[in-house]
C-alpha cells in the first residue's frame, strides 16, 4: 500500500472545503461531534476533477503541508492553507492525490520545530510498524438490516447479554503461515461460527482502532480512526461486523478515551505544543501506563473524542462501547502521590472537566443511538456510574462489577473446608448488586500479569479444578447482572493468556474435562437466554430474592430468580464443598412438582453426574420462611437450577 504513487499537482490548494461557518462554530464551543465528515482526508471532485480535501487543526502551526509517495515526502508542496476564522484549522485540496495513497503532515510549529504526523483523523493506517496515513472511504454495502431494525425496535425491552471478550490478533493463529494471526475475513467464519455455537449473544473487540505497540494490546492508540490494519482494511472490519449482525451477534468495543502514547507521529505535542494533552504533567501525564492524559477542559478535544464514539457507532455499526479505565478519568489523584496532583477549584480530587466530558459523551451517544450501550470499567465506589444524567449520575448503560470479580475468584481459591469461614465473601455482592446497572466480568485483566488462567486458579485436583469452575461459571450466569467471560475462559484454559500466541485450543480438541466446560458455557447461554427469571430484571431487586444464605457450615447458598410470571421463577442452589448432600431441604414459594433444568455436575459436562432425576414434589413441610418445601440431592462442586413444572390444583390432597 505504501508504495502507491500519482502524478498529484504540487501546486498550492485550491480553494475548496467542506467546512462550513456553522460547523466552526460547533467545532470551537465543544458541540461537533462529527468531525470525521469533515476533518482528515476525503475524497472529492471539485470542478470536475478528483482529488482529497484535508483538513487538521494545527492553531500553533507556522506552516502545514502534506506529505506521501505522490510528492517524495517533500514539505514544500502541497501546501495546506489556515482558514481565515482563526479556527486553528488548515485545509486545502489536491487533485489526483486518490485512494490508497500514503502520507502524513509536514508541521512547522510557531517555535520552529518540525514535525511529521499521522492523520488524527485518518480512516485507515500503514501496518505497524510503519505510521503513515492512507486516503480511504467507507463505501460499503451492509447486509445487517434486520438486526440494525431489531435493535432499534427492541432498543428498551431486557435482554440477555452474554458477552464473549476477544484480542483479535491471538484468538486463533495460522502456524503454518508463521503464526500469523487471522484476517478480518477469516474472523468473520471462523470467530462468528464459535460465538454462534457457543451461545454468547455479543462479542467484544479489546480496541481494534490503530496502535503502534501490539504489547499494549490496543490500550495505547495512535488512530482512533482507524480499525487496525494487521488484520486488514475497514471494508474487511466491515464484513467481520456484518457477520456477526447476521448471526444475531452483537458487537461492544473497547474505547479508550483516557490516554494516548508519546509516539512521535500520534497526538502528542500534536503541533509543537500540548494540543490534546494537560501541559501540567500533574494532570496531563499519566504515570501508571507512561502515556499523556486528553484536556478535557478544551472544546476541540472534546469534539474529537465524542465525534470518535459516535464515529464506530454510525459507520461501523458498533452496538455499543465498553470504556476503558474510568476511575483514572475520575480522579485527579489516581495513581498520584501526595503533591503529583492538583486540586480542583473547590479543594477535591474529582476531576470536574473529566466528570463533564463523560456526562456530555453519555447524552451524546443515547442521544444518536439509543438502542446503542455504553459500559463504564469503574473500580472505584463512585456513585451513580450507570445512573442518568439528569438524576445525577454519568449516564452509563452498565458498569463492570469489579467487586464481584475480586470477591468471587478470591473466594473459589480458598480450599472447600475454608469456605465455611468466607460465607460472605460470595454472598456480599448482593447487598450493592442493585445500586448500579452491573456487568459482571471475568475478563482479560484477570489472566495476565502473573494471575494465571481461571483454571489454575481453582483449587484441588484436576476433578475438583474443573468442579469448581463449573460451579463458578454456574453461580455467574445465574447472578444478577449481565456477563463477560474473555476467551479461552469458555473452555477452561489452562494456561495464562499471552498476546502473542493464541488460546490453547489443543486442550479443547484433546481434553475431554475441557470439552465439558465448553459444553457448560454452551449450557449456560442457552439456560441464560431461554429464561426470563434470568434477564428480565438483572439490574432490579425484582428479579432475586434470598432463600437462604447462612448455611455456612455446609457452604451452600439458595436463591430465587423471578420474572413478571411466576412460572417462570427458578430456584439456585450452589454447593461450594466436594461433600454429594442426600435429602437437603430447601424452602420454595409454590406447591407442586420441581424440575432440574441444569446441574454443572452433569456427566456429559465431566462432573460425577449427581443428579435430581425426574420431578421433584414439594410438601406442606415450611422452610425457609416458605410455606412449602422441596427435598433434593445435592451434587459435589456444583450448581443446580429447579424450575416449577406444575403447580398442584387448589382442591388437591397433599
Amino acid at each position: 500500500m505504501g508504495k502507491k504513487t500519482s502524478k498529484a499537482k504540487a501546486e498550492e490548494p485550491d480553494h475548496f472545503s467542506l467546512l462550513t461557518d456553522y460547523d466552526i462554530h460547533l467545532f470551537r464551543s465543544g458541540k461537533h461531534f462529527k468531525l470525521y465528515e469533515k476533518l482528515g482526508a476525503h475524497l472529492a471532485t471539485h470542478k470536475g476533477e478528483e482529488g482529497t480535501y484535508f483538513a487538521v487543526w494545527a492553531p500553533n502551526a507556522r506552516h502545514v503541508s502534506v506529505i506521501g509517495n505522490f510528492n517524495h515526502w517533500d514539505a514544500n508542496n502541497h501546501k495546506l492553507s489556515p482558514r481565515w476564522d482563526e479556527s486553528g484549522i488548515w485545509e486545502g485540496f489536491f487533485v489526483g492525490v486518490g485512494k490508497g495513497e500514503v502520507y502524513k503532515y509536514a508541521i512547522l510549529s510557531n517555535t520552529g520545530e518540525y514535525l511529521e504526523k499521522a492523520d488524527p483523523f485518518a480512516f485507515y493506517a500503514e501496518v505497524p510498524p510503519a505510521t503513515a496515513s492512507i486516503v480511504w472511504d467507507h463505501h460499503y454495502t451492509w447486509h445487517d438490516k434486520k438486526w440494525m431494525d431489531d435493535r432499534k425496535q427492541n432498543a428498551s425491552k431486557p435482554k440477555p447479554y452474554s458477552v464473549y471478550e476477544v484480542h483479535l490478533g491471538s484468538w486463533r493463529r495460522k502456524a503454518e503461515e508463521g503464526n500469523r494471526s487471522l484476517s478480518y475475513k477469516e474472523l468473520a467464519d471462523d470467530l462468528v461460527y464459535y460465538v454462534k455455537e457457543a451461545g454468547f449473544t455479543h462479542v467484544e473487540f479489546l480496541p481494534v482502532m490503530e496502535h503502534p505497540f501490539f504489547g499494549s494490546w490496543g490500550y495505547q492508540l495512535t488512530g482512533y480512526y482507524a480499525p487496525t490494519s494487521r488484520f486488514g482494511n475497514p471494508q474487511e472490519f466491515m464484513v467481520l461486523v456484518d457477520a456477526l449482525h447476521q448471526a444475531g451477534i452483537g458487537l461492544i468495543l473497547d474505547w479508550v478515551p483516557s490516554h494516548f502514547p508519546g509516539d512521535l507521529h500520534g497526538l502528542y505535542k500534536f503541533d509543537g505544543t500540548n494540543l490534546y494533552e494537560h501541559a501540567d504533567p500533574r494532570k496531563g501525564f499519566h504515570p501508571d501506563w507512561s502515556s499523556y492524559i486528553y484536556n478535557y477542559g478544551r472544546n476541540e478535544v472534546r469534539c474529537f473524542l465524542i465525534s470518535n464514539a459516535l464515529f464506530w457507532l454510525e459507520r461501523f455499526h458498533a452496538d455499543g462501547l465498553r470504556v476503558d479505565a474510568v476511575a483514572s478519568m475520575l480522579y485527579l489523584d489516581y495513581s498520584r502521590k501526595a503533591g503529583e496532583w492538583i486540586p480542583n477549584e473547590y479543594g477535591g480530587n474529582e476531576n470536574l472537566e473529566a466528570i463533564s466530558f463523560l456526562k456530555e459523551f453519555n447524552e451524546v451517544v443515547y442521544g444518536n443511538f439509543p438502542d446503542a450501550v455504553t459500559i463504564a470499567e469503574e473500580s472505584t465506589a463512585w456513585p451513580s456510574v450507570s445512573k442518568p444524567t439528569y438524576l445525577g449520575g454519568l449516564g452509563f448503560g452498565q458498569k463492570w462489577m469489579m467487586g464481584w470479580m475480586h470477591d468471587t475468584l478470591h473466594y473459589f481459591k480458598l480450599d472447600p473446608v475454608y469456605r465455611k469461614y468466607h460465607q460472605d465473601e460470595i454472598t456480599f455482592s448482593i447487598i450493592y448488586a442493585f445500586t448500579e446497572n452491573f456487568m459482571l466480568p471475568l475478563s482479560h485483566d484477570e489472566v495476565v500479569h502473573g494471575k494465571g488462567s481461571l483454571l489454575g486458579r481453582m483449587p484441588g485436583d484436576e476433578w475438583r479444578k474443573f468442579a469448581n469452575l463449573r460451579l463458578m461459571y454456574g453461580y455467574m450466569f445465574t447472578h444478577p447482572g449481565t456477563k463477560l467471560l474473555f476467551m479461552g475462559g469458555e473452555f477452561g484454559q489452562s494456561s495464562e493468556w499471552a498476546h502473542d500466541r493464541q488460546i490453547d485450543w489443543d486442550a479443547l480438541n484433546f481434553g475431554a474435562n475441557h470439552q465439558g466446560i465448553l459444553k457448560t458455557i454452551k449450557a449456560l447461554n442457552h439456560l441464560y437466554k431461554t429464561e426470563t427469571a434470568l434477564y428480565q430484571y438483572p439490574f432490579d431487586g425484582k428479579g432475586f430474592e434470598w432463600s437462604d444464605y447462612s448455611d455456612r457450615e455446609n457452604s451452600v447458598i439458595v436463591f430465587m430468580r423471578k420474572s413478571d410470571d411466576k412460572n417462570d421463577l427458578l430456584m439456585v442452589v450452589c454447593n461450594f464443598t466436594p461433600e454429594t448432600r442426600q435429602h437437603y431441604r430447601i424452602g420454595v414459594p409454590y406447591r407442586g412438582t420441581w424440575k432440574e433444568i441444569f446441574n454443572s455436575d452433569a456427566a456429559d459436562f465431566g462432573g460425577s453426574g449427581v443428579s435430581n432425576a425426574g420431578l421433584l414434589h414439594t410438601s406442606p413441610v415450611k422452610y425457609h420462611q416458605k410455606d412449602y418445601s422441596v427435598s433434593i440431592t445435592l451434587p459435589p462442586l456444583a450448581c443446580i437450577v429447579l424450575k416449577l413444572n406444575e403447580e398442584v390444583a387448589e382442591f388437591e390432597i397433599e
